[in-house]
């Protein structure tokens, strides 16, 4: 896994360029492929249980990451990061994201072996984090704003307002100042750490073994870079992606607190015993219910997409 991500890591930096789709395509075949391999693996060397909390939690941290790159949109485009630098951008992002939540997982494994009624929070939460989802849906979220962390940033650093390739540090008329590059790359390494806090608890909710929780992370961020370039358009037309992921994150939520009544011991619920008549919810039903809550929300938003483009518009009338 650190192979793979040096050598893409070193890819990029070697040849600086826009993809063409070509190389998008086949990137991203790539690594789709890996992954349906190394989750054939995990039946050959573990059992079917094993394989298919991957395939489960690598389709749910794949479908959020392709709603994170809504935000990354919005991110380059706002501090004008140069085309041919993006690539390099976003490398450096993943690789925040990979070690922050390489840190939660390895927090979360340790919570979760010890106190087990903290499956309750994470189900609550990712409700809440469902119903906002479906609350903000239609907002208009070009008008990105900076979080505390970069304004505070530019109120202490001399800034300029240029970039300077991927340096984070240039000379203007003999003053060292710092380039927009820092910012952007804070800007992206902060939201990578708001995204992981709905997905840890969401993939928990599928698995939790550590390893298999960062393999589905690491399958899914490392093929984010090309699918970036790959989807372009594309994320305008999938309007029903949020319903969607909205339905996964309320369902595993749901099912975190089934889990939770199971092994309850908090004496002011229940009387500190579980409860028997929670329904236990099998992964591969999961997977099911997962992949079925993608696809028809993919395939109901490019059939809106294209009965929208196939309306005349004014100037045709």
């Amino acid at each position: 896994m650190c192979a793979v991500i040096i050598f893409d890591l070193l890819w990029v930096v070697r040849r600086p360029h826009i993809p063409t789709m070509r190389e998008c395509t086949i990137w991203v075949s790539i690594y789709v492929s890996a992954a349906l391999i190394f989750g054939g693996v995990l039946y050959l060397v573990a059992n079917a249980q094993v394989a298919t909390e991957f395939y489960a939690g690598w389709l749910t941290e794949y479908s959020l990451s392709v709603d994170n790159l809504f935000i990354f949109v919005i991110i380059l485009s706002r501090f004008k990061v140069p085309p041919n630098r993006q690539q390099e951008v976003l490398m450096i992002g993943i690789i925040i994201a990979l070690v922050l939540r390489g840190i939660m997982i390895l927090i979360g494994a340790a919570v979760i072996s010890r106190f087990s009624w903290v499956f309750f929070i994470f189900g609550i939460f990712l409700i809440w984090t469902a119903i906002s989802l479906i609350r903000s849906h239609g907002e208009d979220e070009s008008d990105y704003k900076e979080n505390f962390a970069i304004r505070a940033l530019r109120r202490v650093l001399p800034i300029h307002d240029k970039y300077d390739g991927m340096k984070l540090r240039t000379v203007v008329d003999g003053k060292k100042l710092w380039t927009p590059m820092l910012v952007v790359i804070l800007a992206l390494g902060s939201t990578d750490l708001l995204f992981a806090l709905d997905s840890i608890p969401a993939i928990f909710g599928l698995t939790k073994d550590p390893f298999v929780v960062f393999s589905t992370n690491l399958f899914a961020l490392m093929g984010l870079r090309q699918l970036y370039f790959l989807l372009g358009g594309l994320l305008d037309r999938l309007i029903y992606l949020p319903y969607g992921l909205a339905f996964i994150l309320g369902f595993i939520g749901v099912k975190l607190i089934f889990e939770a009544m199971h092994t309850n011991s908090l004496s002011f619920i229940n009387g500190g015993q579980p409860f028997d008549w929670a329904p236990h919810v099998p992964i591969s039903v999961s997977l099911g219910v997962i992949a079925g809550a993608l696809l028809i929300t993919t395939v109901a938003s490019l059939m809106a997409s294209r009965r929208e483009k196939k309306k005349p518009s004014l100037s045709d009338r």
